[in-house]
């Protein structure tokens, strides 16, 4: 098939050497037989004559500057009417060749895909833009990935609810179902406006992940900010008299979502997830912040959490009496459940439940835990209220293969282990398999990130205590460093291999993660995570049967957890040195599988049949 021909339009106005830079780039690259038009919006500087000079753009001067809006329009009506169109800003640098070309293979994959936009990022290398969206609660549009470092996050196709049109291929038969731009906007939200008409249509809006451009956002405007906003906040109302409605429309039902989120916890970083994906899936959550007698959490929880979405959320007011509330977190605080109908969510690295627990599950109309392993933890500990499975996820965008990690300048191989420290990880048994397994003179070592919370434990003192040997395997120690959540992906993807050999796990999301960055990975065969570690796609870990759980934590008391075998852990750290192919091999169906079983969004789509369930 013979790929359909584009009209690039480039809208400019004044500052020649934008529009300069902008048109090298794009010569640089593969157009294959595509058009050029630049739209000269009325510009009084040097940018008409410059033009003049290039033989190979199609030049459309207009005499005064009409905006945006109008100015593209402009381009859309004079391109060729059997094209697609391409929208460009001349505040673009295109270093990618293939740009084009990925784009229209994107836009023409499926007949009604009818937008398609890209990522941007900033000069500084940020990531600026792998689409929009805007809350009904603010209609204040936001850029995914806004800020971000660029680590490779969002790379695959996605379809999204809008995209900024610095950057936007066009495909000819949403040009004729929608036409152009709306002339109700001089500049801003009319690249939303359109695509939420293009949707309408049928046509969805998709980010091309594969395509990365520069943009220097405002260059063409840059200087006068108080014009930017007042037309801005123009816009916005425009938008949301248009639009509020039908937004708002899109939510099938409310949900009360009790939890913690501004935290740097399994359960904080989890609910943040499915309160993403739960808006994805039409289900508007209300937010409120739990803690309980036993947590360690305080009565008022941190402010921010860092992202908009997740601040709207936590703005939402509370009705008097909500129909369906999820206590999400340990199950000594399901008693704050505020719901008609209660649901209380919570898991637990142990075979049992506390008595506690059991007597607040007992209270609620259902409960929800992540494993088949935490379920039967649950009824055997005698809850009597139904008990369903809500797996937890993986982010896709932040957690696969193509994420870039950190240069390792000493060319060794290495295996990553990412837990806190305390009896329940047991991180001696892996410090001393793998010291005793490996000698000082292999090209291997150890990386620990390692958390410890507890300020009467020196590690320091703690590792001496362990008398390791000075010419066994080395080991490098990470101790409370923070990553931005979102970097994670980095330090996964700068192991060879990654190492769990915990004695429980409520669910192990540093594990699942790595996994989803293509990591061959080492687990203790025991637990909740064996709903997605097995044979062929990690290395299961041998127990040697299951011991009491002997710790600080009162929750695990009359417990027992699992009794990971020291020698089963060695043989398994030698057999992935040794056997780099197999363990690539294993990393990579691992990131297959999990990016196809394992999503958040198949976590919201369970809990949304669960709410539909009662109604």
């Amino acid at each position: 098939m013979t790929a359909r021909k584009a009209t690039l339009i480039v809208l400019a106005w004044n500052r020649w050497h934008l529009t300069r830079r902008c048109l090298e780039s794009l010569r640089e690259t593969d157009l294959d037989g595509a058009e050029v038009m630049v739209v000269d919006n009325g510009s009084t500087d040097e940018t008409p004559e410059r033009l003049a000079e290039l033989d190979w753009v199609r030049v459309l001067t207009l005499e005064e500057n009409t905006g945006f809006v109008r100015g593209n329009n402009a381009g859309i009506e004079a391109a060729d009417p059997a094209s697609d169109v391409v929208l460009l800003n001349n505040d673009l640098v295109i270093g990618q060749r293939d740009w084009l070309d990925r784009m229209r293979r994107c836009a023409h994959s499926r007949p009604e895909v009818g937008v398609v936009g890209c990522r941007l990022v900033a000069p500084d290398g940020r990531l600026l833009h792998a689409g929009t969206y805007i809350p009904t609660d603010t209609m204040w549009g936001q850029q995914i990935g806004g800020r971000e470092k660029d680590i490779g996050q969002y790379t695959r196709d996605r379809e999204v609810e809008g995209v900024v049109f610095a950057c936007a291929y066009l495909k000819r038969e949403v040009l004729e179902a929608v036409g152009g731009l709306s002339l109700d906007y001089e500049s801003y939200f009319e690249d939303t406006d359109y695509c939420l008409h293009a949707a309408e249509a049928g046509f969805p809006t998709v980010v091309c992940g594969g395509v990365t451009l520069v943009h220097d956002e405002h260059g063409s405007t840059r200087g006068d900010a108080a014009g930017l906003m007042r037309i801005f906040q123009g816009s916005r109302k425009t938008f949301a008299r248009k639009w509020r409605r039908q937004l708002e429309a899109r939510y099938d039902r409310d949900v009360l979502w009790q939890s913690i989120m501004n935290f740097s916890t399994g359960y904080a970083l989890s609910c943040q997830e499915m309160l993403h994906a739960l808006e994805a899936r039409g289900t508007r959550a209300v937010y409120r912040y739990v803690y309980g007698p036993k947590t360690v959490f305080p009565r008022e929880e941190p402010e921010g959490a860092g992202d908009y979405r997740l601040n709207v959320y936590g703005s939402r007011p509370v009705p008097r009496k909500p129909a369906v509330a999820v206590v999400y977190g340990q199950g000594d605080v399901f008693y704050r459940n505020r719901g008609k109908y209660k649901i209380g969510y919570t898991m637990l690295e142990v075979d049992g439940f506390p008595v506690e627990w059991v007597r607040q599950a007992n209270r609620m109309d259902e409960v929800w835990v992540p494993s088949s392993f935490n379920r039967e933890g649950l009824l055997s500990s005698g809850v009597e209220r139904p008990v369903h499975t809500i797996p937890l996820g993986v982010n896709l965008d932040y957690f696969h293969p193509g994420i870039a990690g950190y240069p390792n300048p000493v060319d060794e191989f290495v295996f990553l282990s990412v837990f806190e420290w305390g009896e329940r990880k047991e991180p001696w048994l892996l410090l001393r398999a793998f010291n005793d397994e490996f000698s000082a003179d292999e090209p291997v070592r150890l990386v620990c990130k390692a958390v410890n919370r507890d300020r009467k434990v020196s590690l320091k003192r703690e590792i001496e205590r362990l008398r390791l040997r000075s010419a066994g395997g080395r080991i490098s120690y990470l101790f409370n460093h923070d990553f931005p959540r979102y970097q994670l992906g980095s330090l996964y993807r700068s192991a060879d291999c990654f190492v769990s050999a915990s004695r429980g796990e409520g669910w192990n999301m540093p594990l699942m993660e790595a996994m989803a960055c293509g990591l061959p990975a080492i687990a203790t065969d025991w637990g909740a995570h064996k709903a997605f570690v097995h044979e062929g796609i990690a290395y299961p870990l041998a127990i040697k049967g299951t011991v009491p759980a002997i710790a600080k934590c009162p929750y695990y008391t009359g417990y027992s957890w699992a009794d990971p075998d020291p020698e089963h852990l060695r043989h398994l750290l030698r057999s992935v040195y040794e056997d780099r192919g197999e363990a690539r091999r294993r990393g990579s169906a691992a990131a297959r599988e999990m990016a196809e079983k394992w999503t958040w969004d198949a976590t919201a789509a369970k809990i949304v049949e669960r709410l539909a369930a009662i109604g």
